[in-house]
Formats: structure tokens, sequence, C-alpha cells
């Protein structure tokens, strides 16, 4: 096994225990968003406000929500790299015309 494969392998298990540790060792936590201290702090603020929009489509849970966050998260990544790649190929393969 080459240097590079042992240090991927490693950063994948880095990278899962850190995802799999706090969720297993933190036992009825809520893991709210800017969205919910914002509607707190707006309703301290203000008590009678009303929002004037509303969603579209109402997500069934809260895992819906969250699994269209990660979706919206790793294509935003993906068209990123995509880019930077092309761009770095781009550069690799482009012909002299000197």
């Amino acid at each position: 096994m080459t240097k590079n494969a042992k240090i991927v392998i490693l950063c994948l298990i880095a990278s899962a225990l850190i995802a799999i540790i706090p969720l297993a060792t933190i036992h009825d936590s809520e893991f709210g968003g800017a969205d919910g201290k914002a509607e707190d702090a707006i309703s301290t603020i203000n008590p009678g406000y009303e929002a004037w929009a509303s969603p579209l489509l109402e997500p069934p849970g809260g895992e819906t929500e969250s699994l269209l966050f990660c979706l919206q998260a790793a294509a935003g990544s993906g068209v990123f790299f995509f880019g930077l790649g092309y761009l770095a190929a781009r550069k690799k393969y482009q012909k002299s015309n000197k």
C-alpha cells in the first residue's frame, strides 16, 4: 500500500470518528439552526410580528430538511471542484501557439 493510500484511509477513519463520536456520546440534544435562533430573537424584540412570507413546500420532518441541506452543499461543492479541476486541466492540456 502506498503512502498516499495510507494517508487517505487514515483521513477517512478520522472524519468518520469525528462524525460518529459526538452523535454516540451526546444524547437528548437539540441541533437547532440559525432560523430558530432568529425566530426567537425576533419574537423577543417584537412579539406581534407576523412573517410576510411562507415556504412553498413544507418538508415532512427535520430529517428531510437536513437531507435537502446536505444535497445542496454536495451540489455546490461538486460544481466548485469541477470548475477548479477544469481550470487546472485546461492549463495542462492547452496547446502552445508559440
